[in-house]
């Protein structure tokens, strides 16, 4: 008698795009972006271009081209094991989650002052447009950004929030074209070098120090330590691969992955394909808006004099669109650049309070019994509007100097580490995750660790050689 043939094993990953229909699934990075370009792009770059030149466009790539490999990396494993990053640097080799801990209190603090800058800074973008003070405006996006946050009205005001900002960044492109330098300065500024602070910057508040500016710049490009973990969870938001119909605040299901075959996996393999052009996609988008940004700063602002700073900041910026369009011209910008800071703060408050939700989840067992995650991702956000509405009231008239502060913290002392803790995970902890049949299949190529090596290494020689001289 004949035996039935066994059943074949069930799908666990669904089937990835091929060709251009990869495009048509693009979305994590186009939210990254919209969260992106604000503080950096519209502040950091603009007046490191005014006082520096067009001679710092390899910082810009440097730091952006750096943080891609962490970013992409991180998408990988989440790609491929259905958790977000927070939940790999739980199952590093050593003290229980020790790297969790220091996430919770080092992002803990940082949240606080990430978000609390960029709502000041657009408070003064809000006075530039509105009869109210810069305090108000701070708080009035606060309320707003917060209430979005809540209630997750995403969907409409990513659209809205897109046309605003795509008026500055096609503006802003057209100005760099118009005041475009000569091709040898412009190719120089690919090359690494650190020009003197000039005499008038000086005599407006900047250090003589041109770390001061640069370090910053290198922080916030691409975002900081943060921006890399809320970009798996964008990629857990999408359903890339094993992340698909997975809720949020859930570690992997290491039985599931267990199960993984060779078939899986090779889908696996085509949904990391989806990442790779969907962080190189933002790489480029973020190297040419942050370089376009940078060299209006240096051809406009600069050849005035004027670098943004303190409560002048928004009037001085919006001289870029002046310079070309009138009035007209300076409140568009200003309309656009408080449509991208409310954009990056409605960002940061969807992704921090994930974030700290995950790690006191992992390290406080109990709150995650106590709480849904709804309610530790509100609770969250309620402590966030509290420590804003302090922040701005009492730091609002030095939106500069808090959003230099917040991009070094973030953006460059925990960055290191990230990306040592990021290869761990690549290399050490997803292999015991699946089969050895399955791993031969998922096992990276080798330019992710020779990428997230030289992250480390540069990042480490920042902190270590260049804060010091900037903290004296």
């Amino acid at each position: 008698m004949a035996q039935n043939p066994s059943p074949a094993a069930p799908q666990l990953v669904p089937t990835p795009p091929r060709g251009l229909a990869v495009l048509l699934l693009l979305g994590p990075s186009i939210v990254w972006t919209a969260g992106a370009i604000g503080s950096g792009e519209v502040i950091l770059a603009t007046r490191t271009g005014a006082i520096l030149g067009f001679s710092m466009i390899w910082a810009i790539f440097v730091g952006i081209f750096l943080k891609y490999w962490i970013g992409m990396s991180g998408a990988c494993y989440t790609v491929c094991t259905g958790e977000g990053m927070i939940d790999m640097f739980a199952r590093m080799p050593g003290p229980r989650h020790w790297a969790v801990w220091l996430v919770l209190v080092a992002q803990f603090l940082m949240a606080a002052l990430s978000i609390g800058s960029i709502a000041s800074a657009a408070g003064i973008f809000i006075e530039s447009l509105l009869p109210v003070s810069a305090n108000t405006g701070g708080w009035l996006v606060t309320v707003f950004s917060v209430l979005v946050s809540w209630w997750g009205f995403y969907d409409r005001l990513k659209i809205i929030m897109t046309v605003l900002i795509s008026v500055v960044v096609v503006g802003v492109v057209y100005v760099t074209f118009y005041i475009f330098p000569d091709i040898s300065a412009f190719l120089g500024g690919w090359v690494p070098q650190v020009p003197p602070v000039p005499a008038w910057a000086q005599a407006q508040g900047a250090s003589a120090n041109p770390w001061d500016e640069i370090l910053p710049l290198l922080g916030w490009v691409a975002g900081g330590f943060a921006a890399q973990v809320w970009y798996t969870y964008w990629v857990l938001e999408a359903g890339y691969g094993m992340a698909h119909g997975r809720p949020n605040g859930v570690p992997a299901d290491l039985e599931t992955l267990r199960a993984v075959g060779p078939e899986d996996a090779r889908r696996l393999q085509g949904w990391r394909r989806v990442v790779y052009t969907d962080a190189t996609f933002a790489m480029i988008i973020g190297v040419v808006v942050t370089v376009c940004f940078l060299m209006a700063g240096a051809g406009v602002l600069g050849a005035r004099q004027l670098a943004p700073t303190g409560a002048d900041v928004a009037l001085t910026l919006s001289e870029i669109f002046a310079s070309q369009w009138g009035r007209i011209g300076g409140v568009l910008f200003l309309v656009g650049g408080a449509s991208a800071l409310i954009g990056t703060q409605i960002s940061q408050l969807a992704g921090w309070p994930r974030l700290l939700a995950d790690t006191f989840r992992i390290c406080i067992p109990a709150f995650n019994r106590r709480f849904v995650w709804t309610s530790q991702y509100r609770l969250f956000l309620s402590i966030f509007f509290f420590t804003n509405m302090v922040i701005v009231y009492t730091f609002g008239f030095k939106p500069v100097e808090l959003v230099k502060l917040s991009a070094v913290l973030d953006g460059l002392l925990l960055t290191p580490l990230q990306a040592l803790l990021v290869g761990i995970g690549l290399y050490y902890v997803m292999p015991r995750m699946f089969t050895p049949e399955a791993w031969r299949i998922l096992r990276p190529h080798p330019i992710f660790a020779v990428g997230l090596v030289i992250a480390f290494a540069v990042f480490t020689a920042f902190c270590v050689i260049q804060i010091p001289t900037v903290l004296k």
